[in-house]
């Protein structure tokens, strides 16, 4: 196996990396400076297919192609994280539903066209119960095998689409978590939700329908925004208990909106979210989509650390405002690296160390991900991987502050008792309800029962919400 110089120096040396770089987010995350800036390599799935010269489509159709893609990139490009990870979808239940969402182009390319799921007439109905509206009236208008009237032909279409979603998701697992050990990357358990209101916005009312239903029913889409945010806590719970986990969630609306509708529509459920899911012993990371320079002041509000992911904007603004509270990600532009020559491109690094990195809670990443390889990015982006991991170290003397600091505070299940309890839905059932249904289970071992009643209901209702995504 051929592993980069300066990385690791021998393959005996993997397990001592993995646990310097779990060690460097365990640091980040609980506020201490750590030895070094962590670094992700921002290579999105389909740039890492292409580099590879495979074909995009055949991989993203036989997920056990792709070893052999990653292999080659996590050879040549330094990175603290396995790059990739969280930006495929894998075509094969989307086909099976046939999907309106996300769709495959003639590249391979997974494409998400503007739809609309949801009528302006469905928002009290939503409002009432949005689990039941998203499976009764908004999937079957994104899926068009479940737009059927015979029960039988969408219980069996959901089923193999929901098998379907199981075998992919074990088998990039598995191979993520063989690359992991074969590299020494940190291994940080990760889930991913989205924001109320452009949960609503994406896939449902779309960006136009959206934009008209807050000035001519604005009511109702905040009650909308409220209703459903429970079920977007949800799904950002971790898929298994850790104090070193991180929620991905991408927020796309709020630069498009005037302050005083994003002051009603948007913040509110989106605050109280990253609330709960800190509350819950999740690293929560937004991605701020476009330009969020006139909303710094909110995000300040946020619980401490947490990780912000930004497109745009002022780096040196965004460090003096939120820098000693907050976790600062993001800025470096990759049109540079397309562009730029090595000289501009380590410079540019340089400038955002120098602005960013002071005092730690720094996290070098770029301004969004990189889909394809034109122009010079391939040995620009080596060049700064490589610059970033040799020089983005801290002195002794930068980490003398550091305490002994103990993970998050952890109350997941409370807070996913109490939104289980309160979901409105005849899809949805607790492991108390279910009991009283089957009379049968008395006196049987419930502890054993139950945890596998449970796991399958979630797993059901993340595939379902996963569809919205």
């Amino acid at each position: 196996m051929k592993i980069c110089q300066g990385w690791v120096k021998k393959l005996s040396d993997v397990k001592t990396l993995e646990m310097e770089r779990q060690q460097i987010f365990i640091d980040l995350f609980r506020g201490n400076v750590p030895s070094r800036i962590p670094v992700k390599n921002p290579l999105a799935f389909d740039a890492i297919v292409e580099y590879s010269n495979l074909n995009l489509a055949e991989v993203y159709w036989d997920m056990t192609r792709a070893e052999e893609a990653f292999d080659k990139v996590c050879q040549e490009f330094f990175s603290d994280v396995l790059p990739g990870s969280n930006t495929q979808r894998s075509p094969s239940f989307y086909q099976l539903l046939g999907s309106k969402s996300f769709v495959m182009a003639s590249n391979g390319v997974m494409q998400h066209p503007n739809v609309e799921g949801m009528l302006p007439e469905d928002y009290d109905e939503f409002i009432a119960s949005p689990y039941d509206c998203i499976i009764e009236k908004i999937l079957p208008r994104l899926y068009t095998e479940l737009d059927t009237e015979d029960p039988n032909i969408k219980s069996l279409t959901l089923a193999k689409a929901m098998r379907a979603y199981g075998d992919e998701t074990e088998t990039f697992g598995a191979l993520s978590a063989k690359l992991r050990a074969r590299y020494g990357y940190a291994s940080i358990p990760g889930g991913q939700t989205e924001a109320p209101y452009d949960f609503l916005a994406d896939c449902f009312r779309s960006f136009t329908g959206i934009s008209k239903d807050i000035r001519r029913i604005p009511d109702k889409v905040v009650a909308a925004c409220e209703a459903v945010m429970p079920l977007l806590i949800k799904k950002g719970r971790l898929p298994a208990p850790s104090d070193f986990g991180m929620t991905l969630i991408p927020l796309h609306m709020a630069p498009y909106m005037r302050l005083k509708d994003f002051e009603k529509f948007y913040w509110p459920t989106l605050k109280k979210q990253v609330e709960a899911l800190t509350e819950m012993g999740i690293n929560v990371l937004l991605f701020l989509e476009n330009d969020w320079m006139r909303y710094l002041d909110y995000l300040y509000e946020l619980p401490e650390n947490t990780i912000l992911r930004f497109e745009y904007g002022d780096p040196k603004i965004v460090k003096d405002k939120l820098g000693k509270k907050h976790i600062i990600s993001g800025f470096y532009p990759i049109s540079l690296l397309h562009e730029g020559t090595k000289e501009q491109c380590i410079d540019k690094a340089k400038e955002l160390l120098d602005i960013l990195a002071p005092g730690g809670k720094y996290w070098f990443d770029f301004d969004k991900s990189v889909l394809d390889l034109h122009g010079n990015i391939v040995e620009n982006l080596k060049s700064v991987l490589q610059y970033v991991y040799e020089n983005g170290r801290y002195s002794e003397s930068e980490r003398l502050g550091n305490t002994q600091r103990l993970g998050r505070v952890d109350n997941t299940d409370r807070i996913i008792s109490e939104i289980d309890k309160n979901i409105k839905s005849k899809y949805f059932t607790t492991w108390e309800k279910y009991k009283e249904k089957h009379s049968e289970l008395e006196d049987r071992p419930e502890s054993v029962i139950s945890e596998k009643i449970k796991k399958y209901e979630d797993l059901m209702f993340n595939f379902i919400i996963s569809l919205c995504l």
